[in-house]
């Protein structure tokens, strides 16, 4: 089954891809690998979730703002590469949390982007992965996640 077949199932819609808040482009692509720069945590309304895991923000709140992360990622995703099945495989997240003091529980929060990205690819979307707490994430964000893929090159029309 496509990607956009598991979307159309699970009845996710991508979000509008945010624009860069800086000077930096939203993917790079390097042979077969593409880098996506860190998306943050939008909501359907274009608020962003904003605060710290394990204080203002929940676990569940947390959970979730990782989800809406990842679905910012798949978006730039197809944008950048005009579908998602050209995505071979998942292969580094890299999540990061606006923490509480004593909050530990990072990699459960990351999950919410996890499991999405496993629903949307399968087993090609269960990648290497690190979930770090920080002490501040920019705009006071709840959750920042980048990630690395490999891209589908063998087809002639996704060379």
């Amino acid at each position: 089954m496509s990607a956009h077949a598991r979307l159309s199932e699970l009845g996710i819609a991508l979000p509008e891809v945010m624009a860069p808040a800086g000077l930096y482009r939203k993917a790079v692509r390097v042979g077969e690998l593409l880098f996506l720069s860190g998306a943050g945590p939008v909501r359907s309304d274009g608020s962003f979730v904003r605060g710290k895991v394990g204080d203002t923000v929940s676990y569940e709140e947390g959970r979730d703002a990782a989800r809406l992360a990842g679905l910012q990622l798949l978006a730039a995703l197809d944008s950048e590469l005009g579908s998602l099945d050209r995505v071979a495989q998942v292969v580094k997240v890299l999540g990061m949390v606006n923490c509480a003091p004593g909050f530990t529980n990072t990699p459960g929060v990351i999950d919410g982007c996890s499991q999405l990205f496993i629903d949307v690819f399968g087993e090609a979307g269960r990648g290497a992965r690190s979930a770090v707490g920080m002490a501040e994430l920019p705009f006071d964000i709840s959750v920042e996640i980048e990630a690395i893929v490999q891209v589908h090159t063998e087809h002639p029309d996704f060379a």
